[in-house]
């Protein structure tokens, strides 16, 4: 089959190598899946980029996400069918070297899921690490039904995911986004924010209390901890939780605890992949049913081609991109 892989870490244009790598064969419990979108994620390229994560097996072949057709089944599996739609996820994750920058994939039938007619292939590559993530900063907590969510980053791929999951849940939204970035705007508006604010607003927490009828926030999904902690930590209702899932303002941000102490405050760090499994079994199947209900808003660029998946890499590192970069393997 037809991929690309890394051999040692590095810049993406020096690293990636595409060529031919021996046919997957699913084993007991698995399923091969025929891809037919790869989803690149930051992570992804930090893998790739060293930048974090040692090399983890003599050849990787690169990403998490994807979404393709069920090509063949391992002994034990009954959930799924040969040519099922599917999304997936942790294709490459926790010491498994062989992710979806490939034409195939076998993986474990746990970490698959139907995805409907009426959602593309490019739209089911995202859905892994931004969707499940976002639902597990929106609900880690429990229902948000009646609940004022704050999301920052508003136009990013896991807040435009979390904005959509949270008005799912019947939540009212506040997302903040860039000035300089009109789109960003527009696409929080788009999934569904009820109000949406300048994150550079002097007075944001004083805004934030003001459009929330002095509620303030029940939960802020965070896409930068020690970048926003400043404003964060005055915005968020008593009893209520920060959900992080990046610091990239400050990778050690000194954390007000004297404050969040009075305030009862949570923090929650989240990461996918050592979620527990119940979290990521329920945000699949909630996923689905948030699919089932309607098509959603998908924010993709691309598809890039196989051979060109070091220019996807690129445009990931390069910042401000709108949506998840996605690469197609060749039909």
């Amino acid at each position: 089959m037809r991929a690309v892989w890394y051999e040692r870490t590095g810049p993406a244009a020096e690293v990636l190598i595409v060529g031919e790598q021996p046919m997957p064969e699913p084993g007991r419990g698995e399923v091969r899946v025929k891809l037919m979108a790869s989803g690149v994620n930051p992570a992804d390229c930090n893998r790739r980029g060293g930048i974090g994560y040692a090399m983890e097996a003599p050849i990787v072949i690169a990403h998490s996400d994807g979404a393709g057709v069920v090509d063949k089944l391992g002994p034990g599996v009954t959930r799924f069918r040969e040519g099922d739609r599917v999304w997936l996820y942790n294709g490459q994750r926790n010491g498994r070297n062989l992710g979806t920058g490939a034409e195939y994939i076998a993986l474990d039938a746990d970490l698959v899921t139907p995805l409907p007619a009426d959602v593309p292939f490019e739209a089911g590559a995202c859905l892994g690490i931004p969707c499940m993530t976002a639902h597990r900063c929106v609900f880690a907590g429990g229902p948000v039904d009646g609940q004022w969510i704050v999301v920052t980053g508003g136009g990013g791929a896991v807040a435009n995911y979390a904005i959509q999951l949270a008005k799912w849940g019947g939540a009212r939204v506040v997302a903040t986004v860039g000035r300089s970035q009109g789109w960003q705007r527009e696409d929080a508006l788009a999934a569904g924010a009820d109000i949406v604010l300048d994150r550079g607003d002097e007075n944001l927490a004083a805004r934030i209390w003001a459009e929330t009828d002095e509620v303030g926030a029940h939960r802020i999904v965070d896409v930068d901890f020690g970048g926003n902690i400043e404003w964060t930590k005055d915005a968020v209702a008593p009893n209520g939780t920060i959900a992080a899932y990046a610091t990239k303002g400050n990778p050690v941000p000194p954390v007000p605890f004297q404050i969040l102490m009075r305030k009862n405050i949570t923090v929650q760090g989240v990461l996918l992949p050592t979620s527990p499994h119940a979290t990521r079994r329920q945000a699949q199947a909630d996923i689905l049913g948030w699919l089932e209900a309607g098509p959603g808003l998908h924010r993709s660029v691309g598809p890039y081609p196989l051979d060109d998946t070091y220019l996807a890499h690129e445009a990931v590192e390069a910042g401000g991109k709108r949506g998840t970069v996605v690469v197609a393997p060749p039909l």
